[in-house]
């Protein structure tokens, strides 16, 4: 089990105190760890309770939020690897469905972030759990230096390759982006080639295809303040150019923007800031332009979202709904992506449970990966028609 914190309490259907962290329901249980080979998955599980436990007992209060909201939609909750293996740390992770070949899950670690020994880790979804994790991408310039990687996104073009974006350099104002692909289902990768002066790709969350080879990526950059752009792809997400920023970086410093689709070729897309509220920004023309940004009314702790358009035309976002700090996890739903209800606590109890990243697969079922204490990946499976209604 991977519960963070006391034993779970039952939740109140109509409570209006929501947030909190959701019992692991019936299913796979780390079984990743098995394949792993560093010790056995249980072990990690059971002292990442205990430690996690001891600090939760230490609070003079209790959880201000309901432990055990959304449960009932919770079908699988298991960590990727288990904690601290293969690397002490890690952290943004990216989760994907491929053409045939499973879910996969990327993140980067190493030490710590920011150290030189940052890689890109990957692990695939089998009848048996998630594969060993393995760096596929690790920062070795030609020279022979390295830097650390940074934010990996995982996306599926349609009729195409697996794609890997990822980040390569010192530091978020200086780093670059750089790109490898996969026909199998990311077994086998292609040559890692840098994106292009000035690209970034997919900053931290998933692309959105919109037909014909066209992609958008929400991107950004830090080199100037905090400025959100987008880059646009007409061959499915091989190669990008660069749109002007849609905020001068200081009014609102925003980054990391996730794309929703309101119908039609209107485009809402909505990301971190550090004002203590999410931004918004809207297009009219399929991602061409842009209105100017402006803060919604989300809370966000200046740490990373994302969010969704399901198959029904509602949205789900996953963030840690707070002006402080990375703890609760809360998805949240949405008709209209400005105004959200909390649907399902992932984490509660004190620590870093923070960058999530959120898809629907083909059979209807939402999958989430997020950053377990900086030691871990969980992978958590919802069914989005078990949702409380409203």
């Amino acid at each position: 089990m991977i519960e963070a914190g006391p034993p779970m309490v039952a939740s109140s259907p109509r409570s209006t105190n929501r947030r909190g962290p959701v019992p692991r329901p019936a299913g796979r249980d780390c079984r990743p760890g098995k394949a792993a080979g560093r010790f056995p998955a249980w072990l990690g599980c059971v002292v990442g309770a205990l430690v996690v436990g001891a600090v939760s007992a230490a609070r003079a209060e209790p959880p201000v939020v309901d432990p055990g909201l959304g449960a009932a939609a919770v079908r699988v909750r298991e960590f990727v690897c288990p904690r601290g293996h293969p690397t002490p740390s890690c952290h943004a992770s990216t989760i994907v469905e491929t053409a045939g070949f499973g879910l996969v899950a990327a993140w980067f670690g190493g030490t710590d972030e920011g150290e030189a020994d940052v890689g890109i880790w990957l692990s695939r979804l089998g009848p048996l759990g998630w594969s060993a994790p393995e760096e596929v991408i690790d920062g070795v310039q030609p020279d022979g230096s390295r830097h650390p990687c940074w934010n990996p996104v995982l996306f599926q073009s349609p009729g195409g390759p697996l794609i890997l974006y990822a980040k390569v350099g010192p530091s978020p104002r200086d780093w670059w982006g750089v790109v490898r692909e996969s026909s199998d289902g990311g077994r086998t990768w292609g040559a890692l080639r840098r994106l292009g002066e000035g690209i970034i790709g997919p900053v931290k969350n998933k692309p959105l295809a919109l037909g014909a080879g066209v992609v958008i990526a929400g991107s950004s950059s830090e080199d100037d303040g905090w400025k959100v752009h987008f880059e646009r792809s007409t061959d499915g997400g091989r190669t990008f150019t660069r749109g002007a920023a849609v905020n001068d970086g200081r009014m609102v410093m925003a980054i990391q923007p996730s794309l929703l689709v309101l119908g039609g070729d209107r485009l809402l897309a909505l990301g971190r800031t550090r004002s203590g509220k999410l931004f918004e920004v809207e297009s009219a023309d399929a991602g061409l332009t842009w209105q100017p940004l402006a803060l919604g009314w989300a809370p966000n702790p200046n740490a990373g979202t994302d969010a969704v358009t399901l198959a029904d035309g509602r949205h789900l976002l996953v963030s840690n709904p707070v002006e402080q700090g990375r703890t609760p996890l809360v998805v949240a739903e949405s008709r209209d992506g400005r105004t959200w209800r909390d649907v399902v606590a992932l984490e509660t109890f004190p620590g870093e449970y923070s960058y999530p990243a959120i898809i629907q697969a083909a059979d209807g079922r939402v999958h989430v990966t997020y950053t377990f204490l900086r030691e871990a990946i969980v992978h958590v499976v919802i069914d989005p028609a078990a949702l409380a209604p409203r």
